[in-house]
């Protein structure tokens, strides 16, 4: 599985609707496993971001095809990082030579 990264600002639609946001997470984390996915974790957050979440994709695509479907909601624009272990890491490292 592939771990992401999203960094989340919720737009004017979603602070609108702050309150739902535990339910929305909820609904989020249902539709990332539907795509064979998993959040595995979520952060509110002070500072630049308001939500931080984690997930496993099995592919980028079907991360992508999840972010696309979450955009779409119209609550939230995200950032999101490819994120690597360090096992994975150190096979990139042996790859580069």
């Amino acid at each position: 599985m592939a771990t992401f990264i999203v960094l989340v600002n919720w737009t004017e639609q979603g602070i609108r609707d702050y309150k739902d946001t535990i339910s929305r997470t909820k609904a989020v984390s249902d539709a990332a496993e539907r795509l064979g996915g998993r959040i595995r974790d979520t952060f509110w957050t002070v500072g630049p971001y308001d939500i931080v979440g984690i997930g496993d994709f099995p592919d980028d695509e079907t991360a992508t095809a999840f972010l696309l479907w979450l955009g779409s909601l119209g609550n939230v624009r995200t950032t999101t990082l490819r994120a690597f272990t360090a096992e994975q890491m150190a096979a990139i490292i042996s790859k580069a030579g």
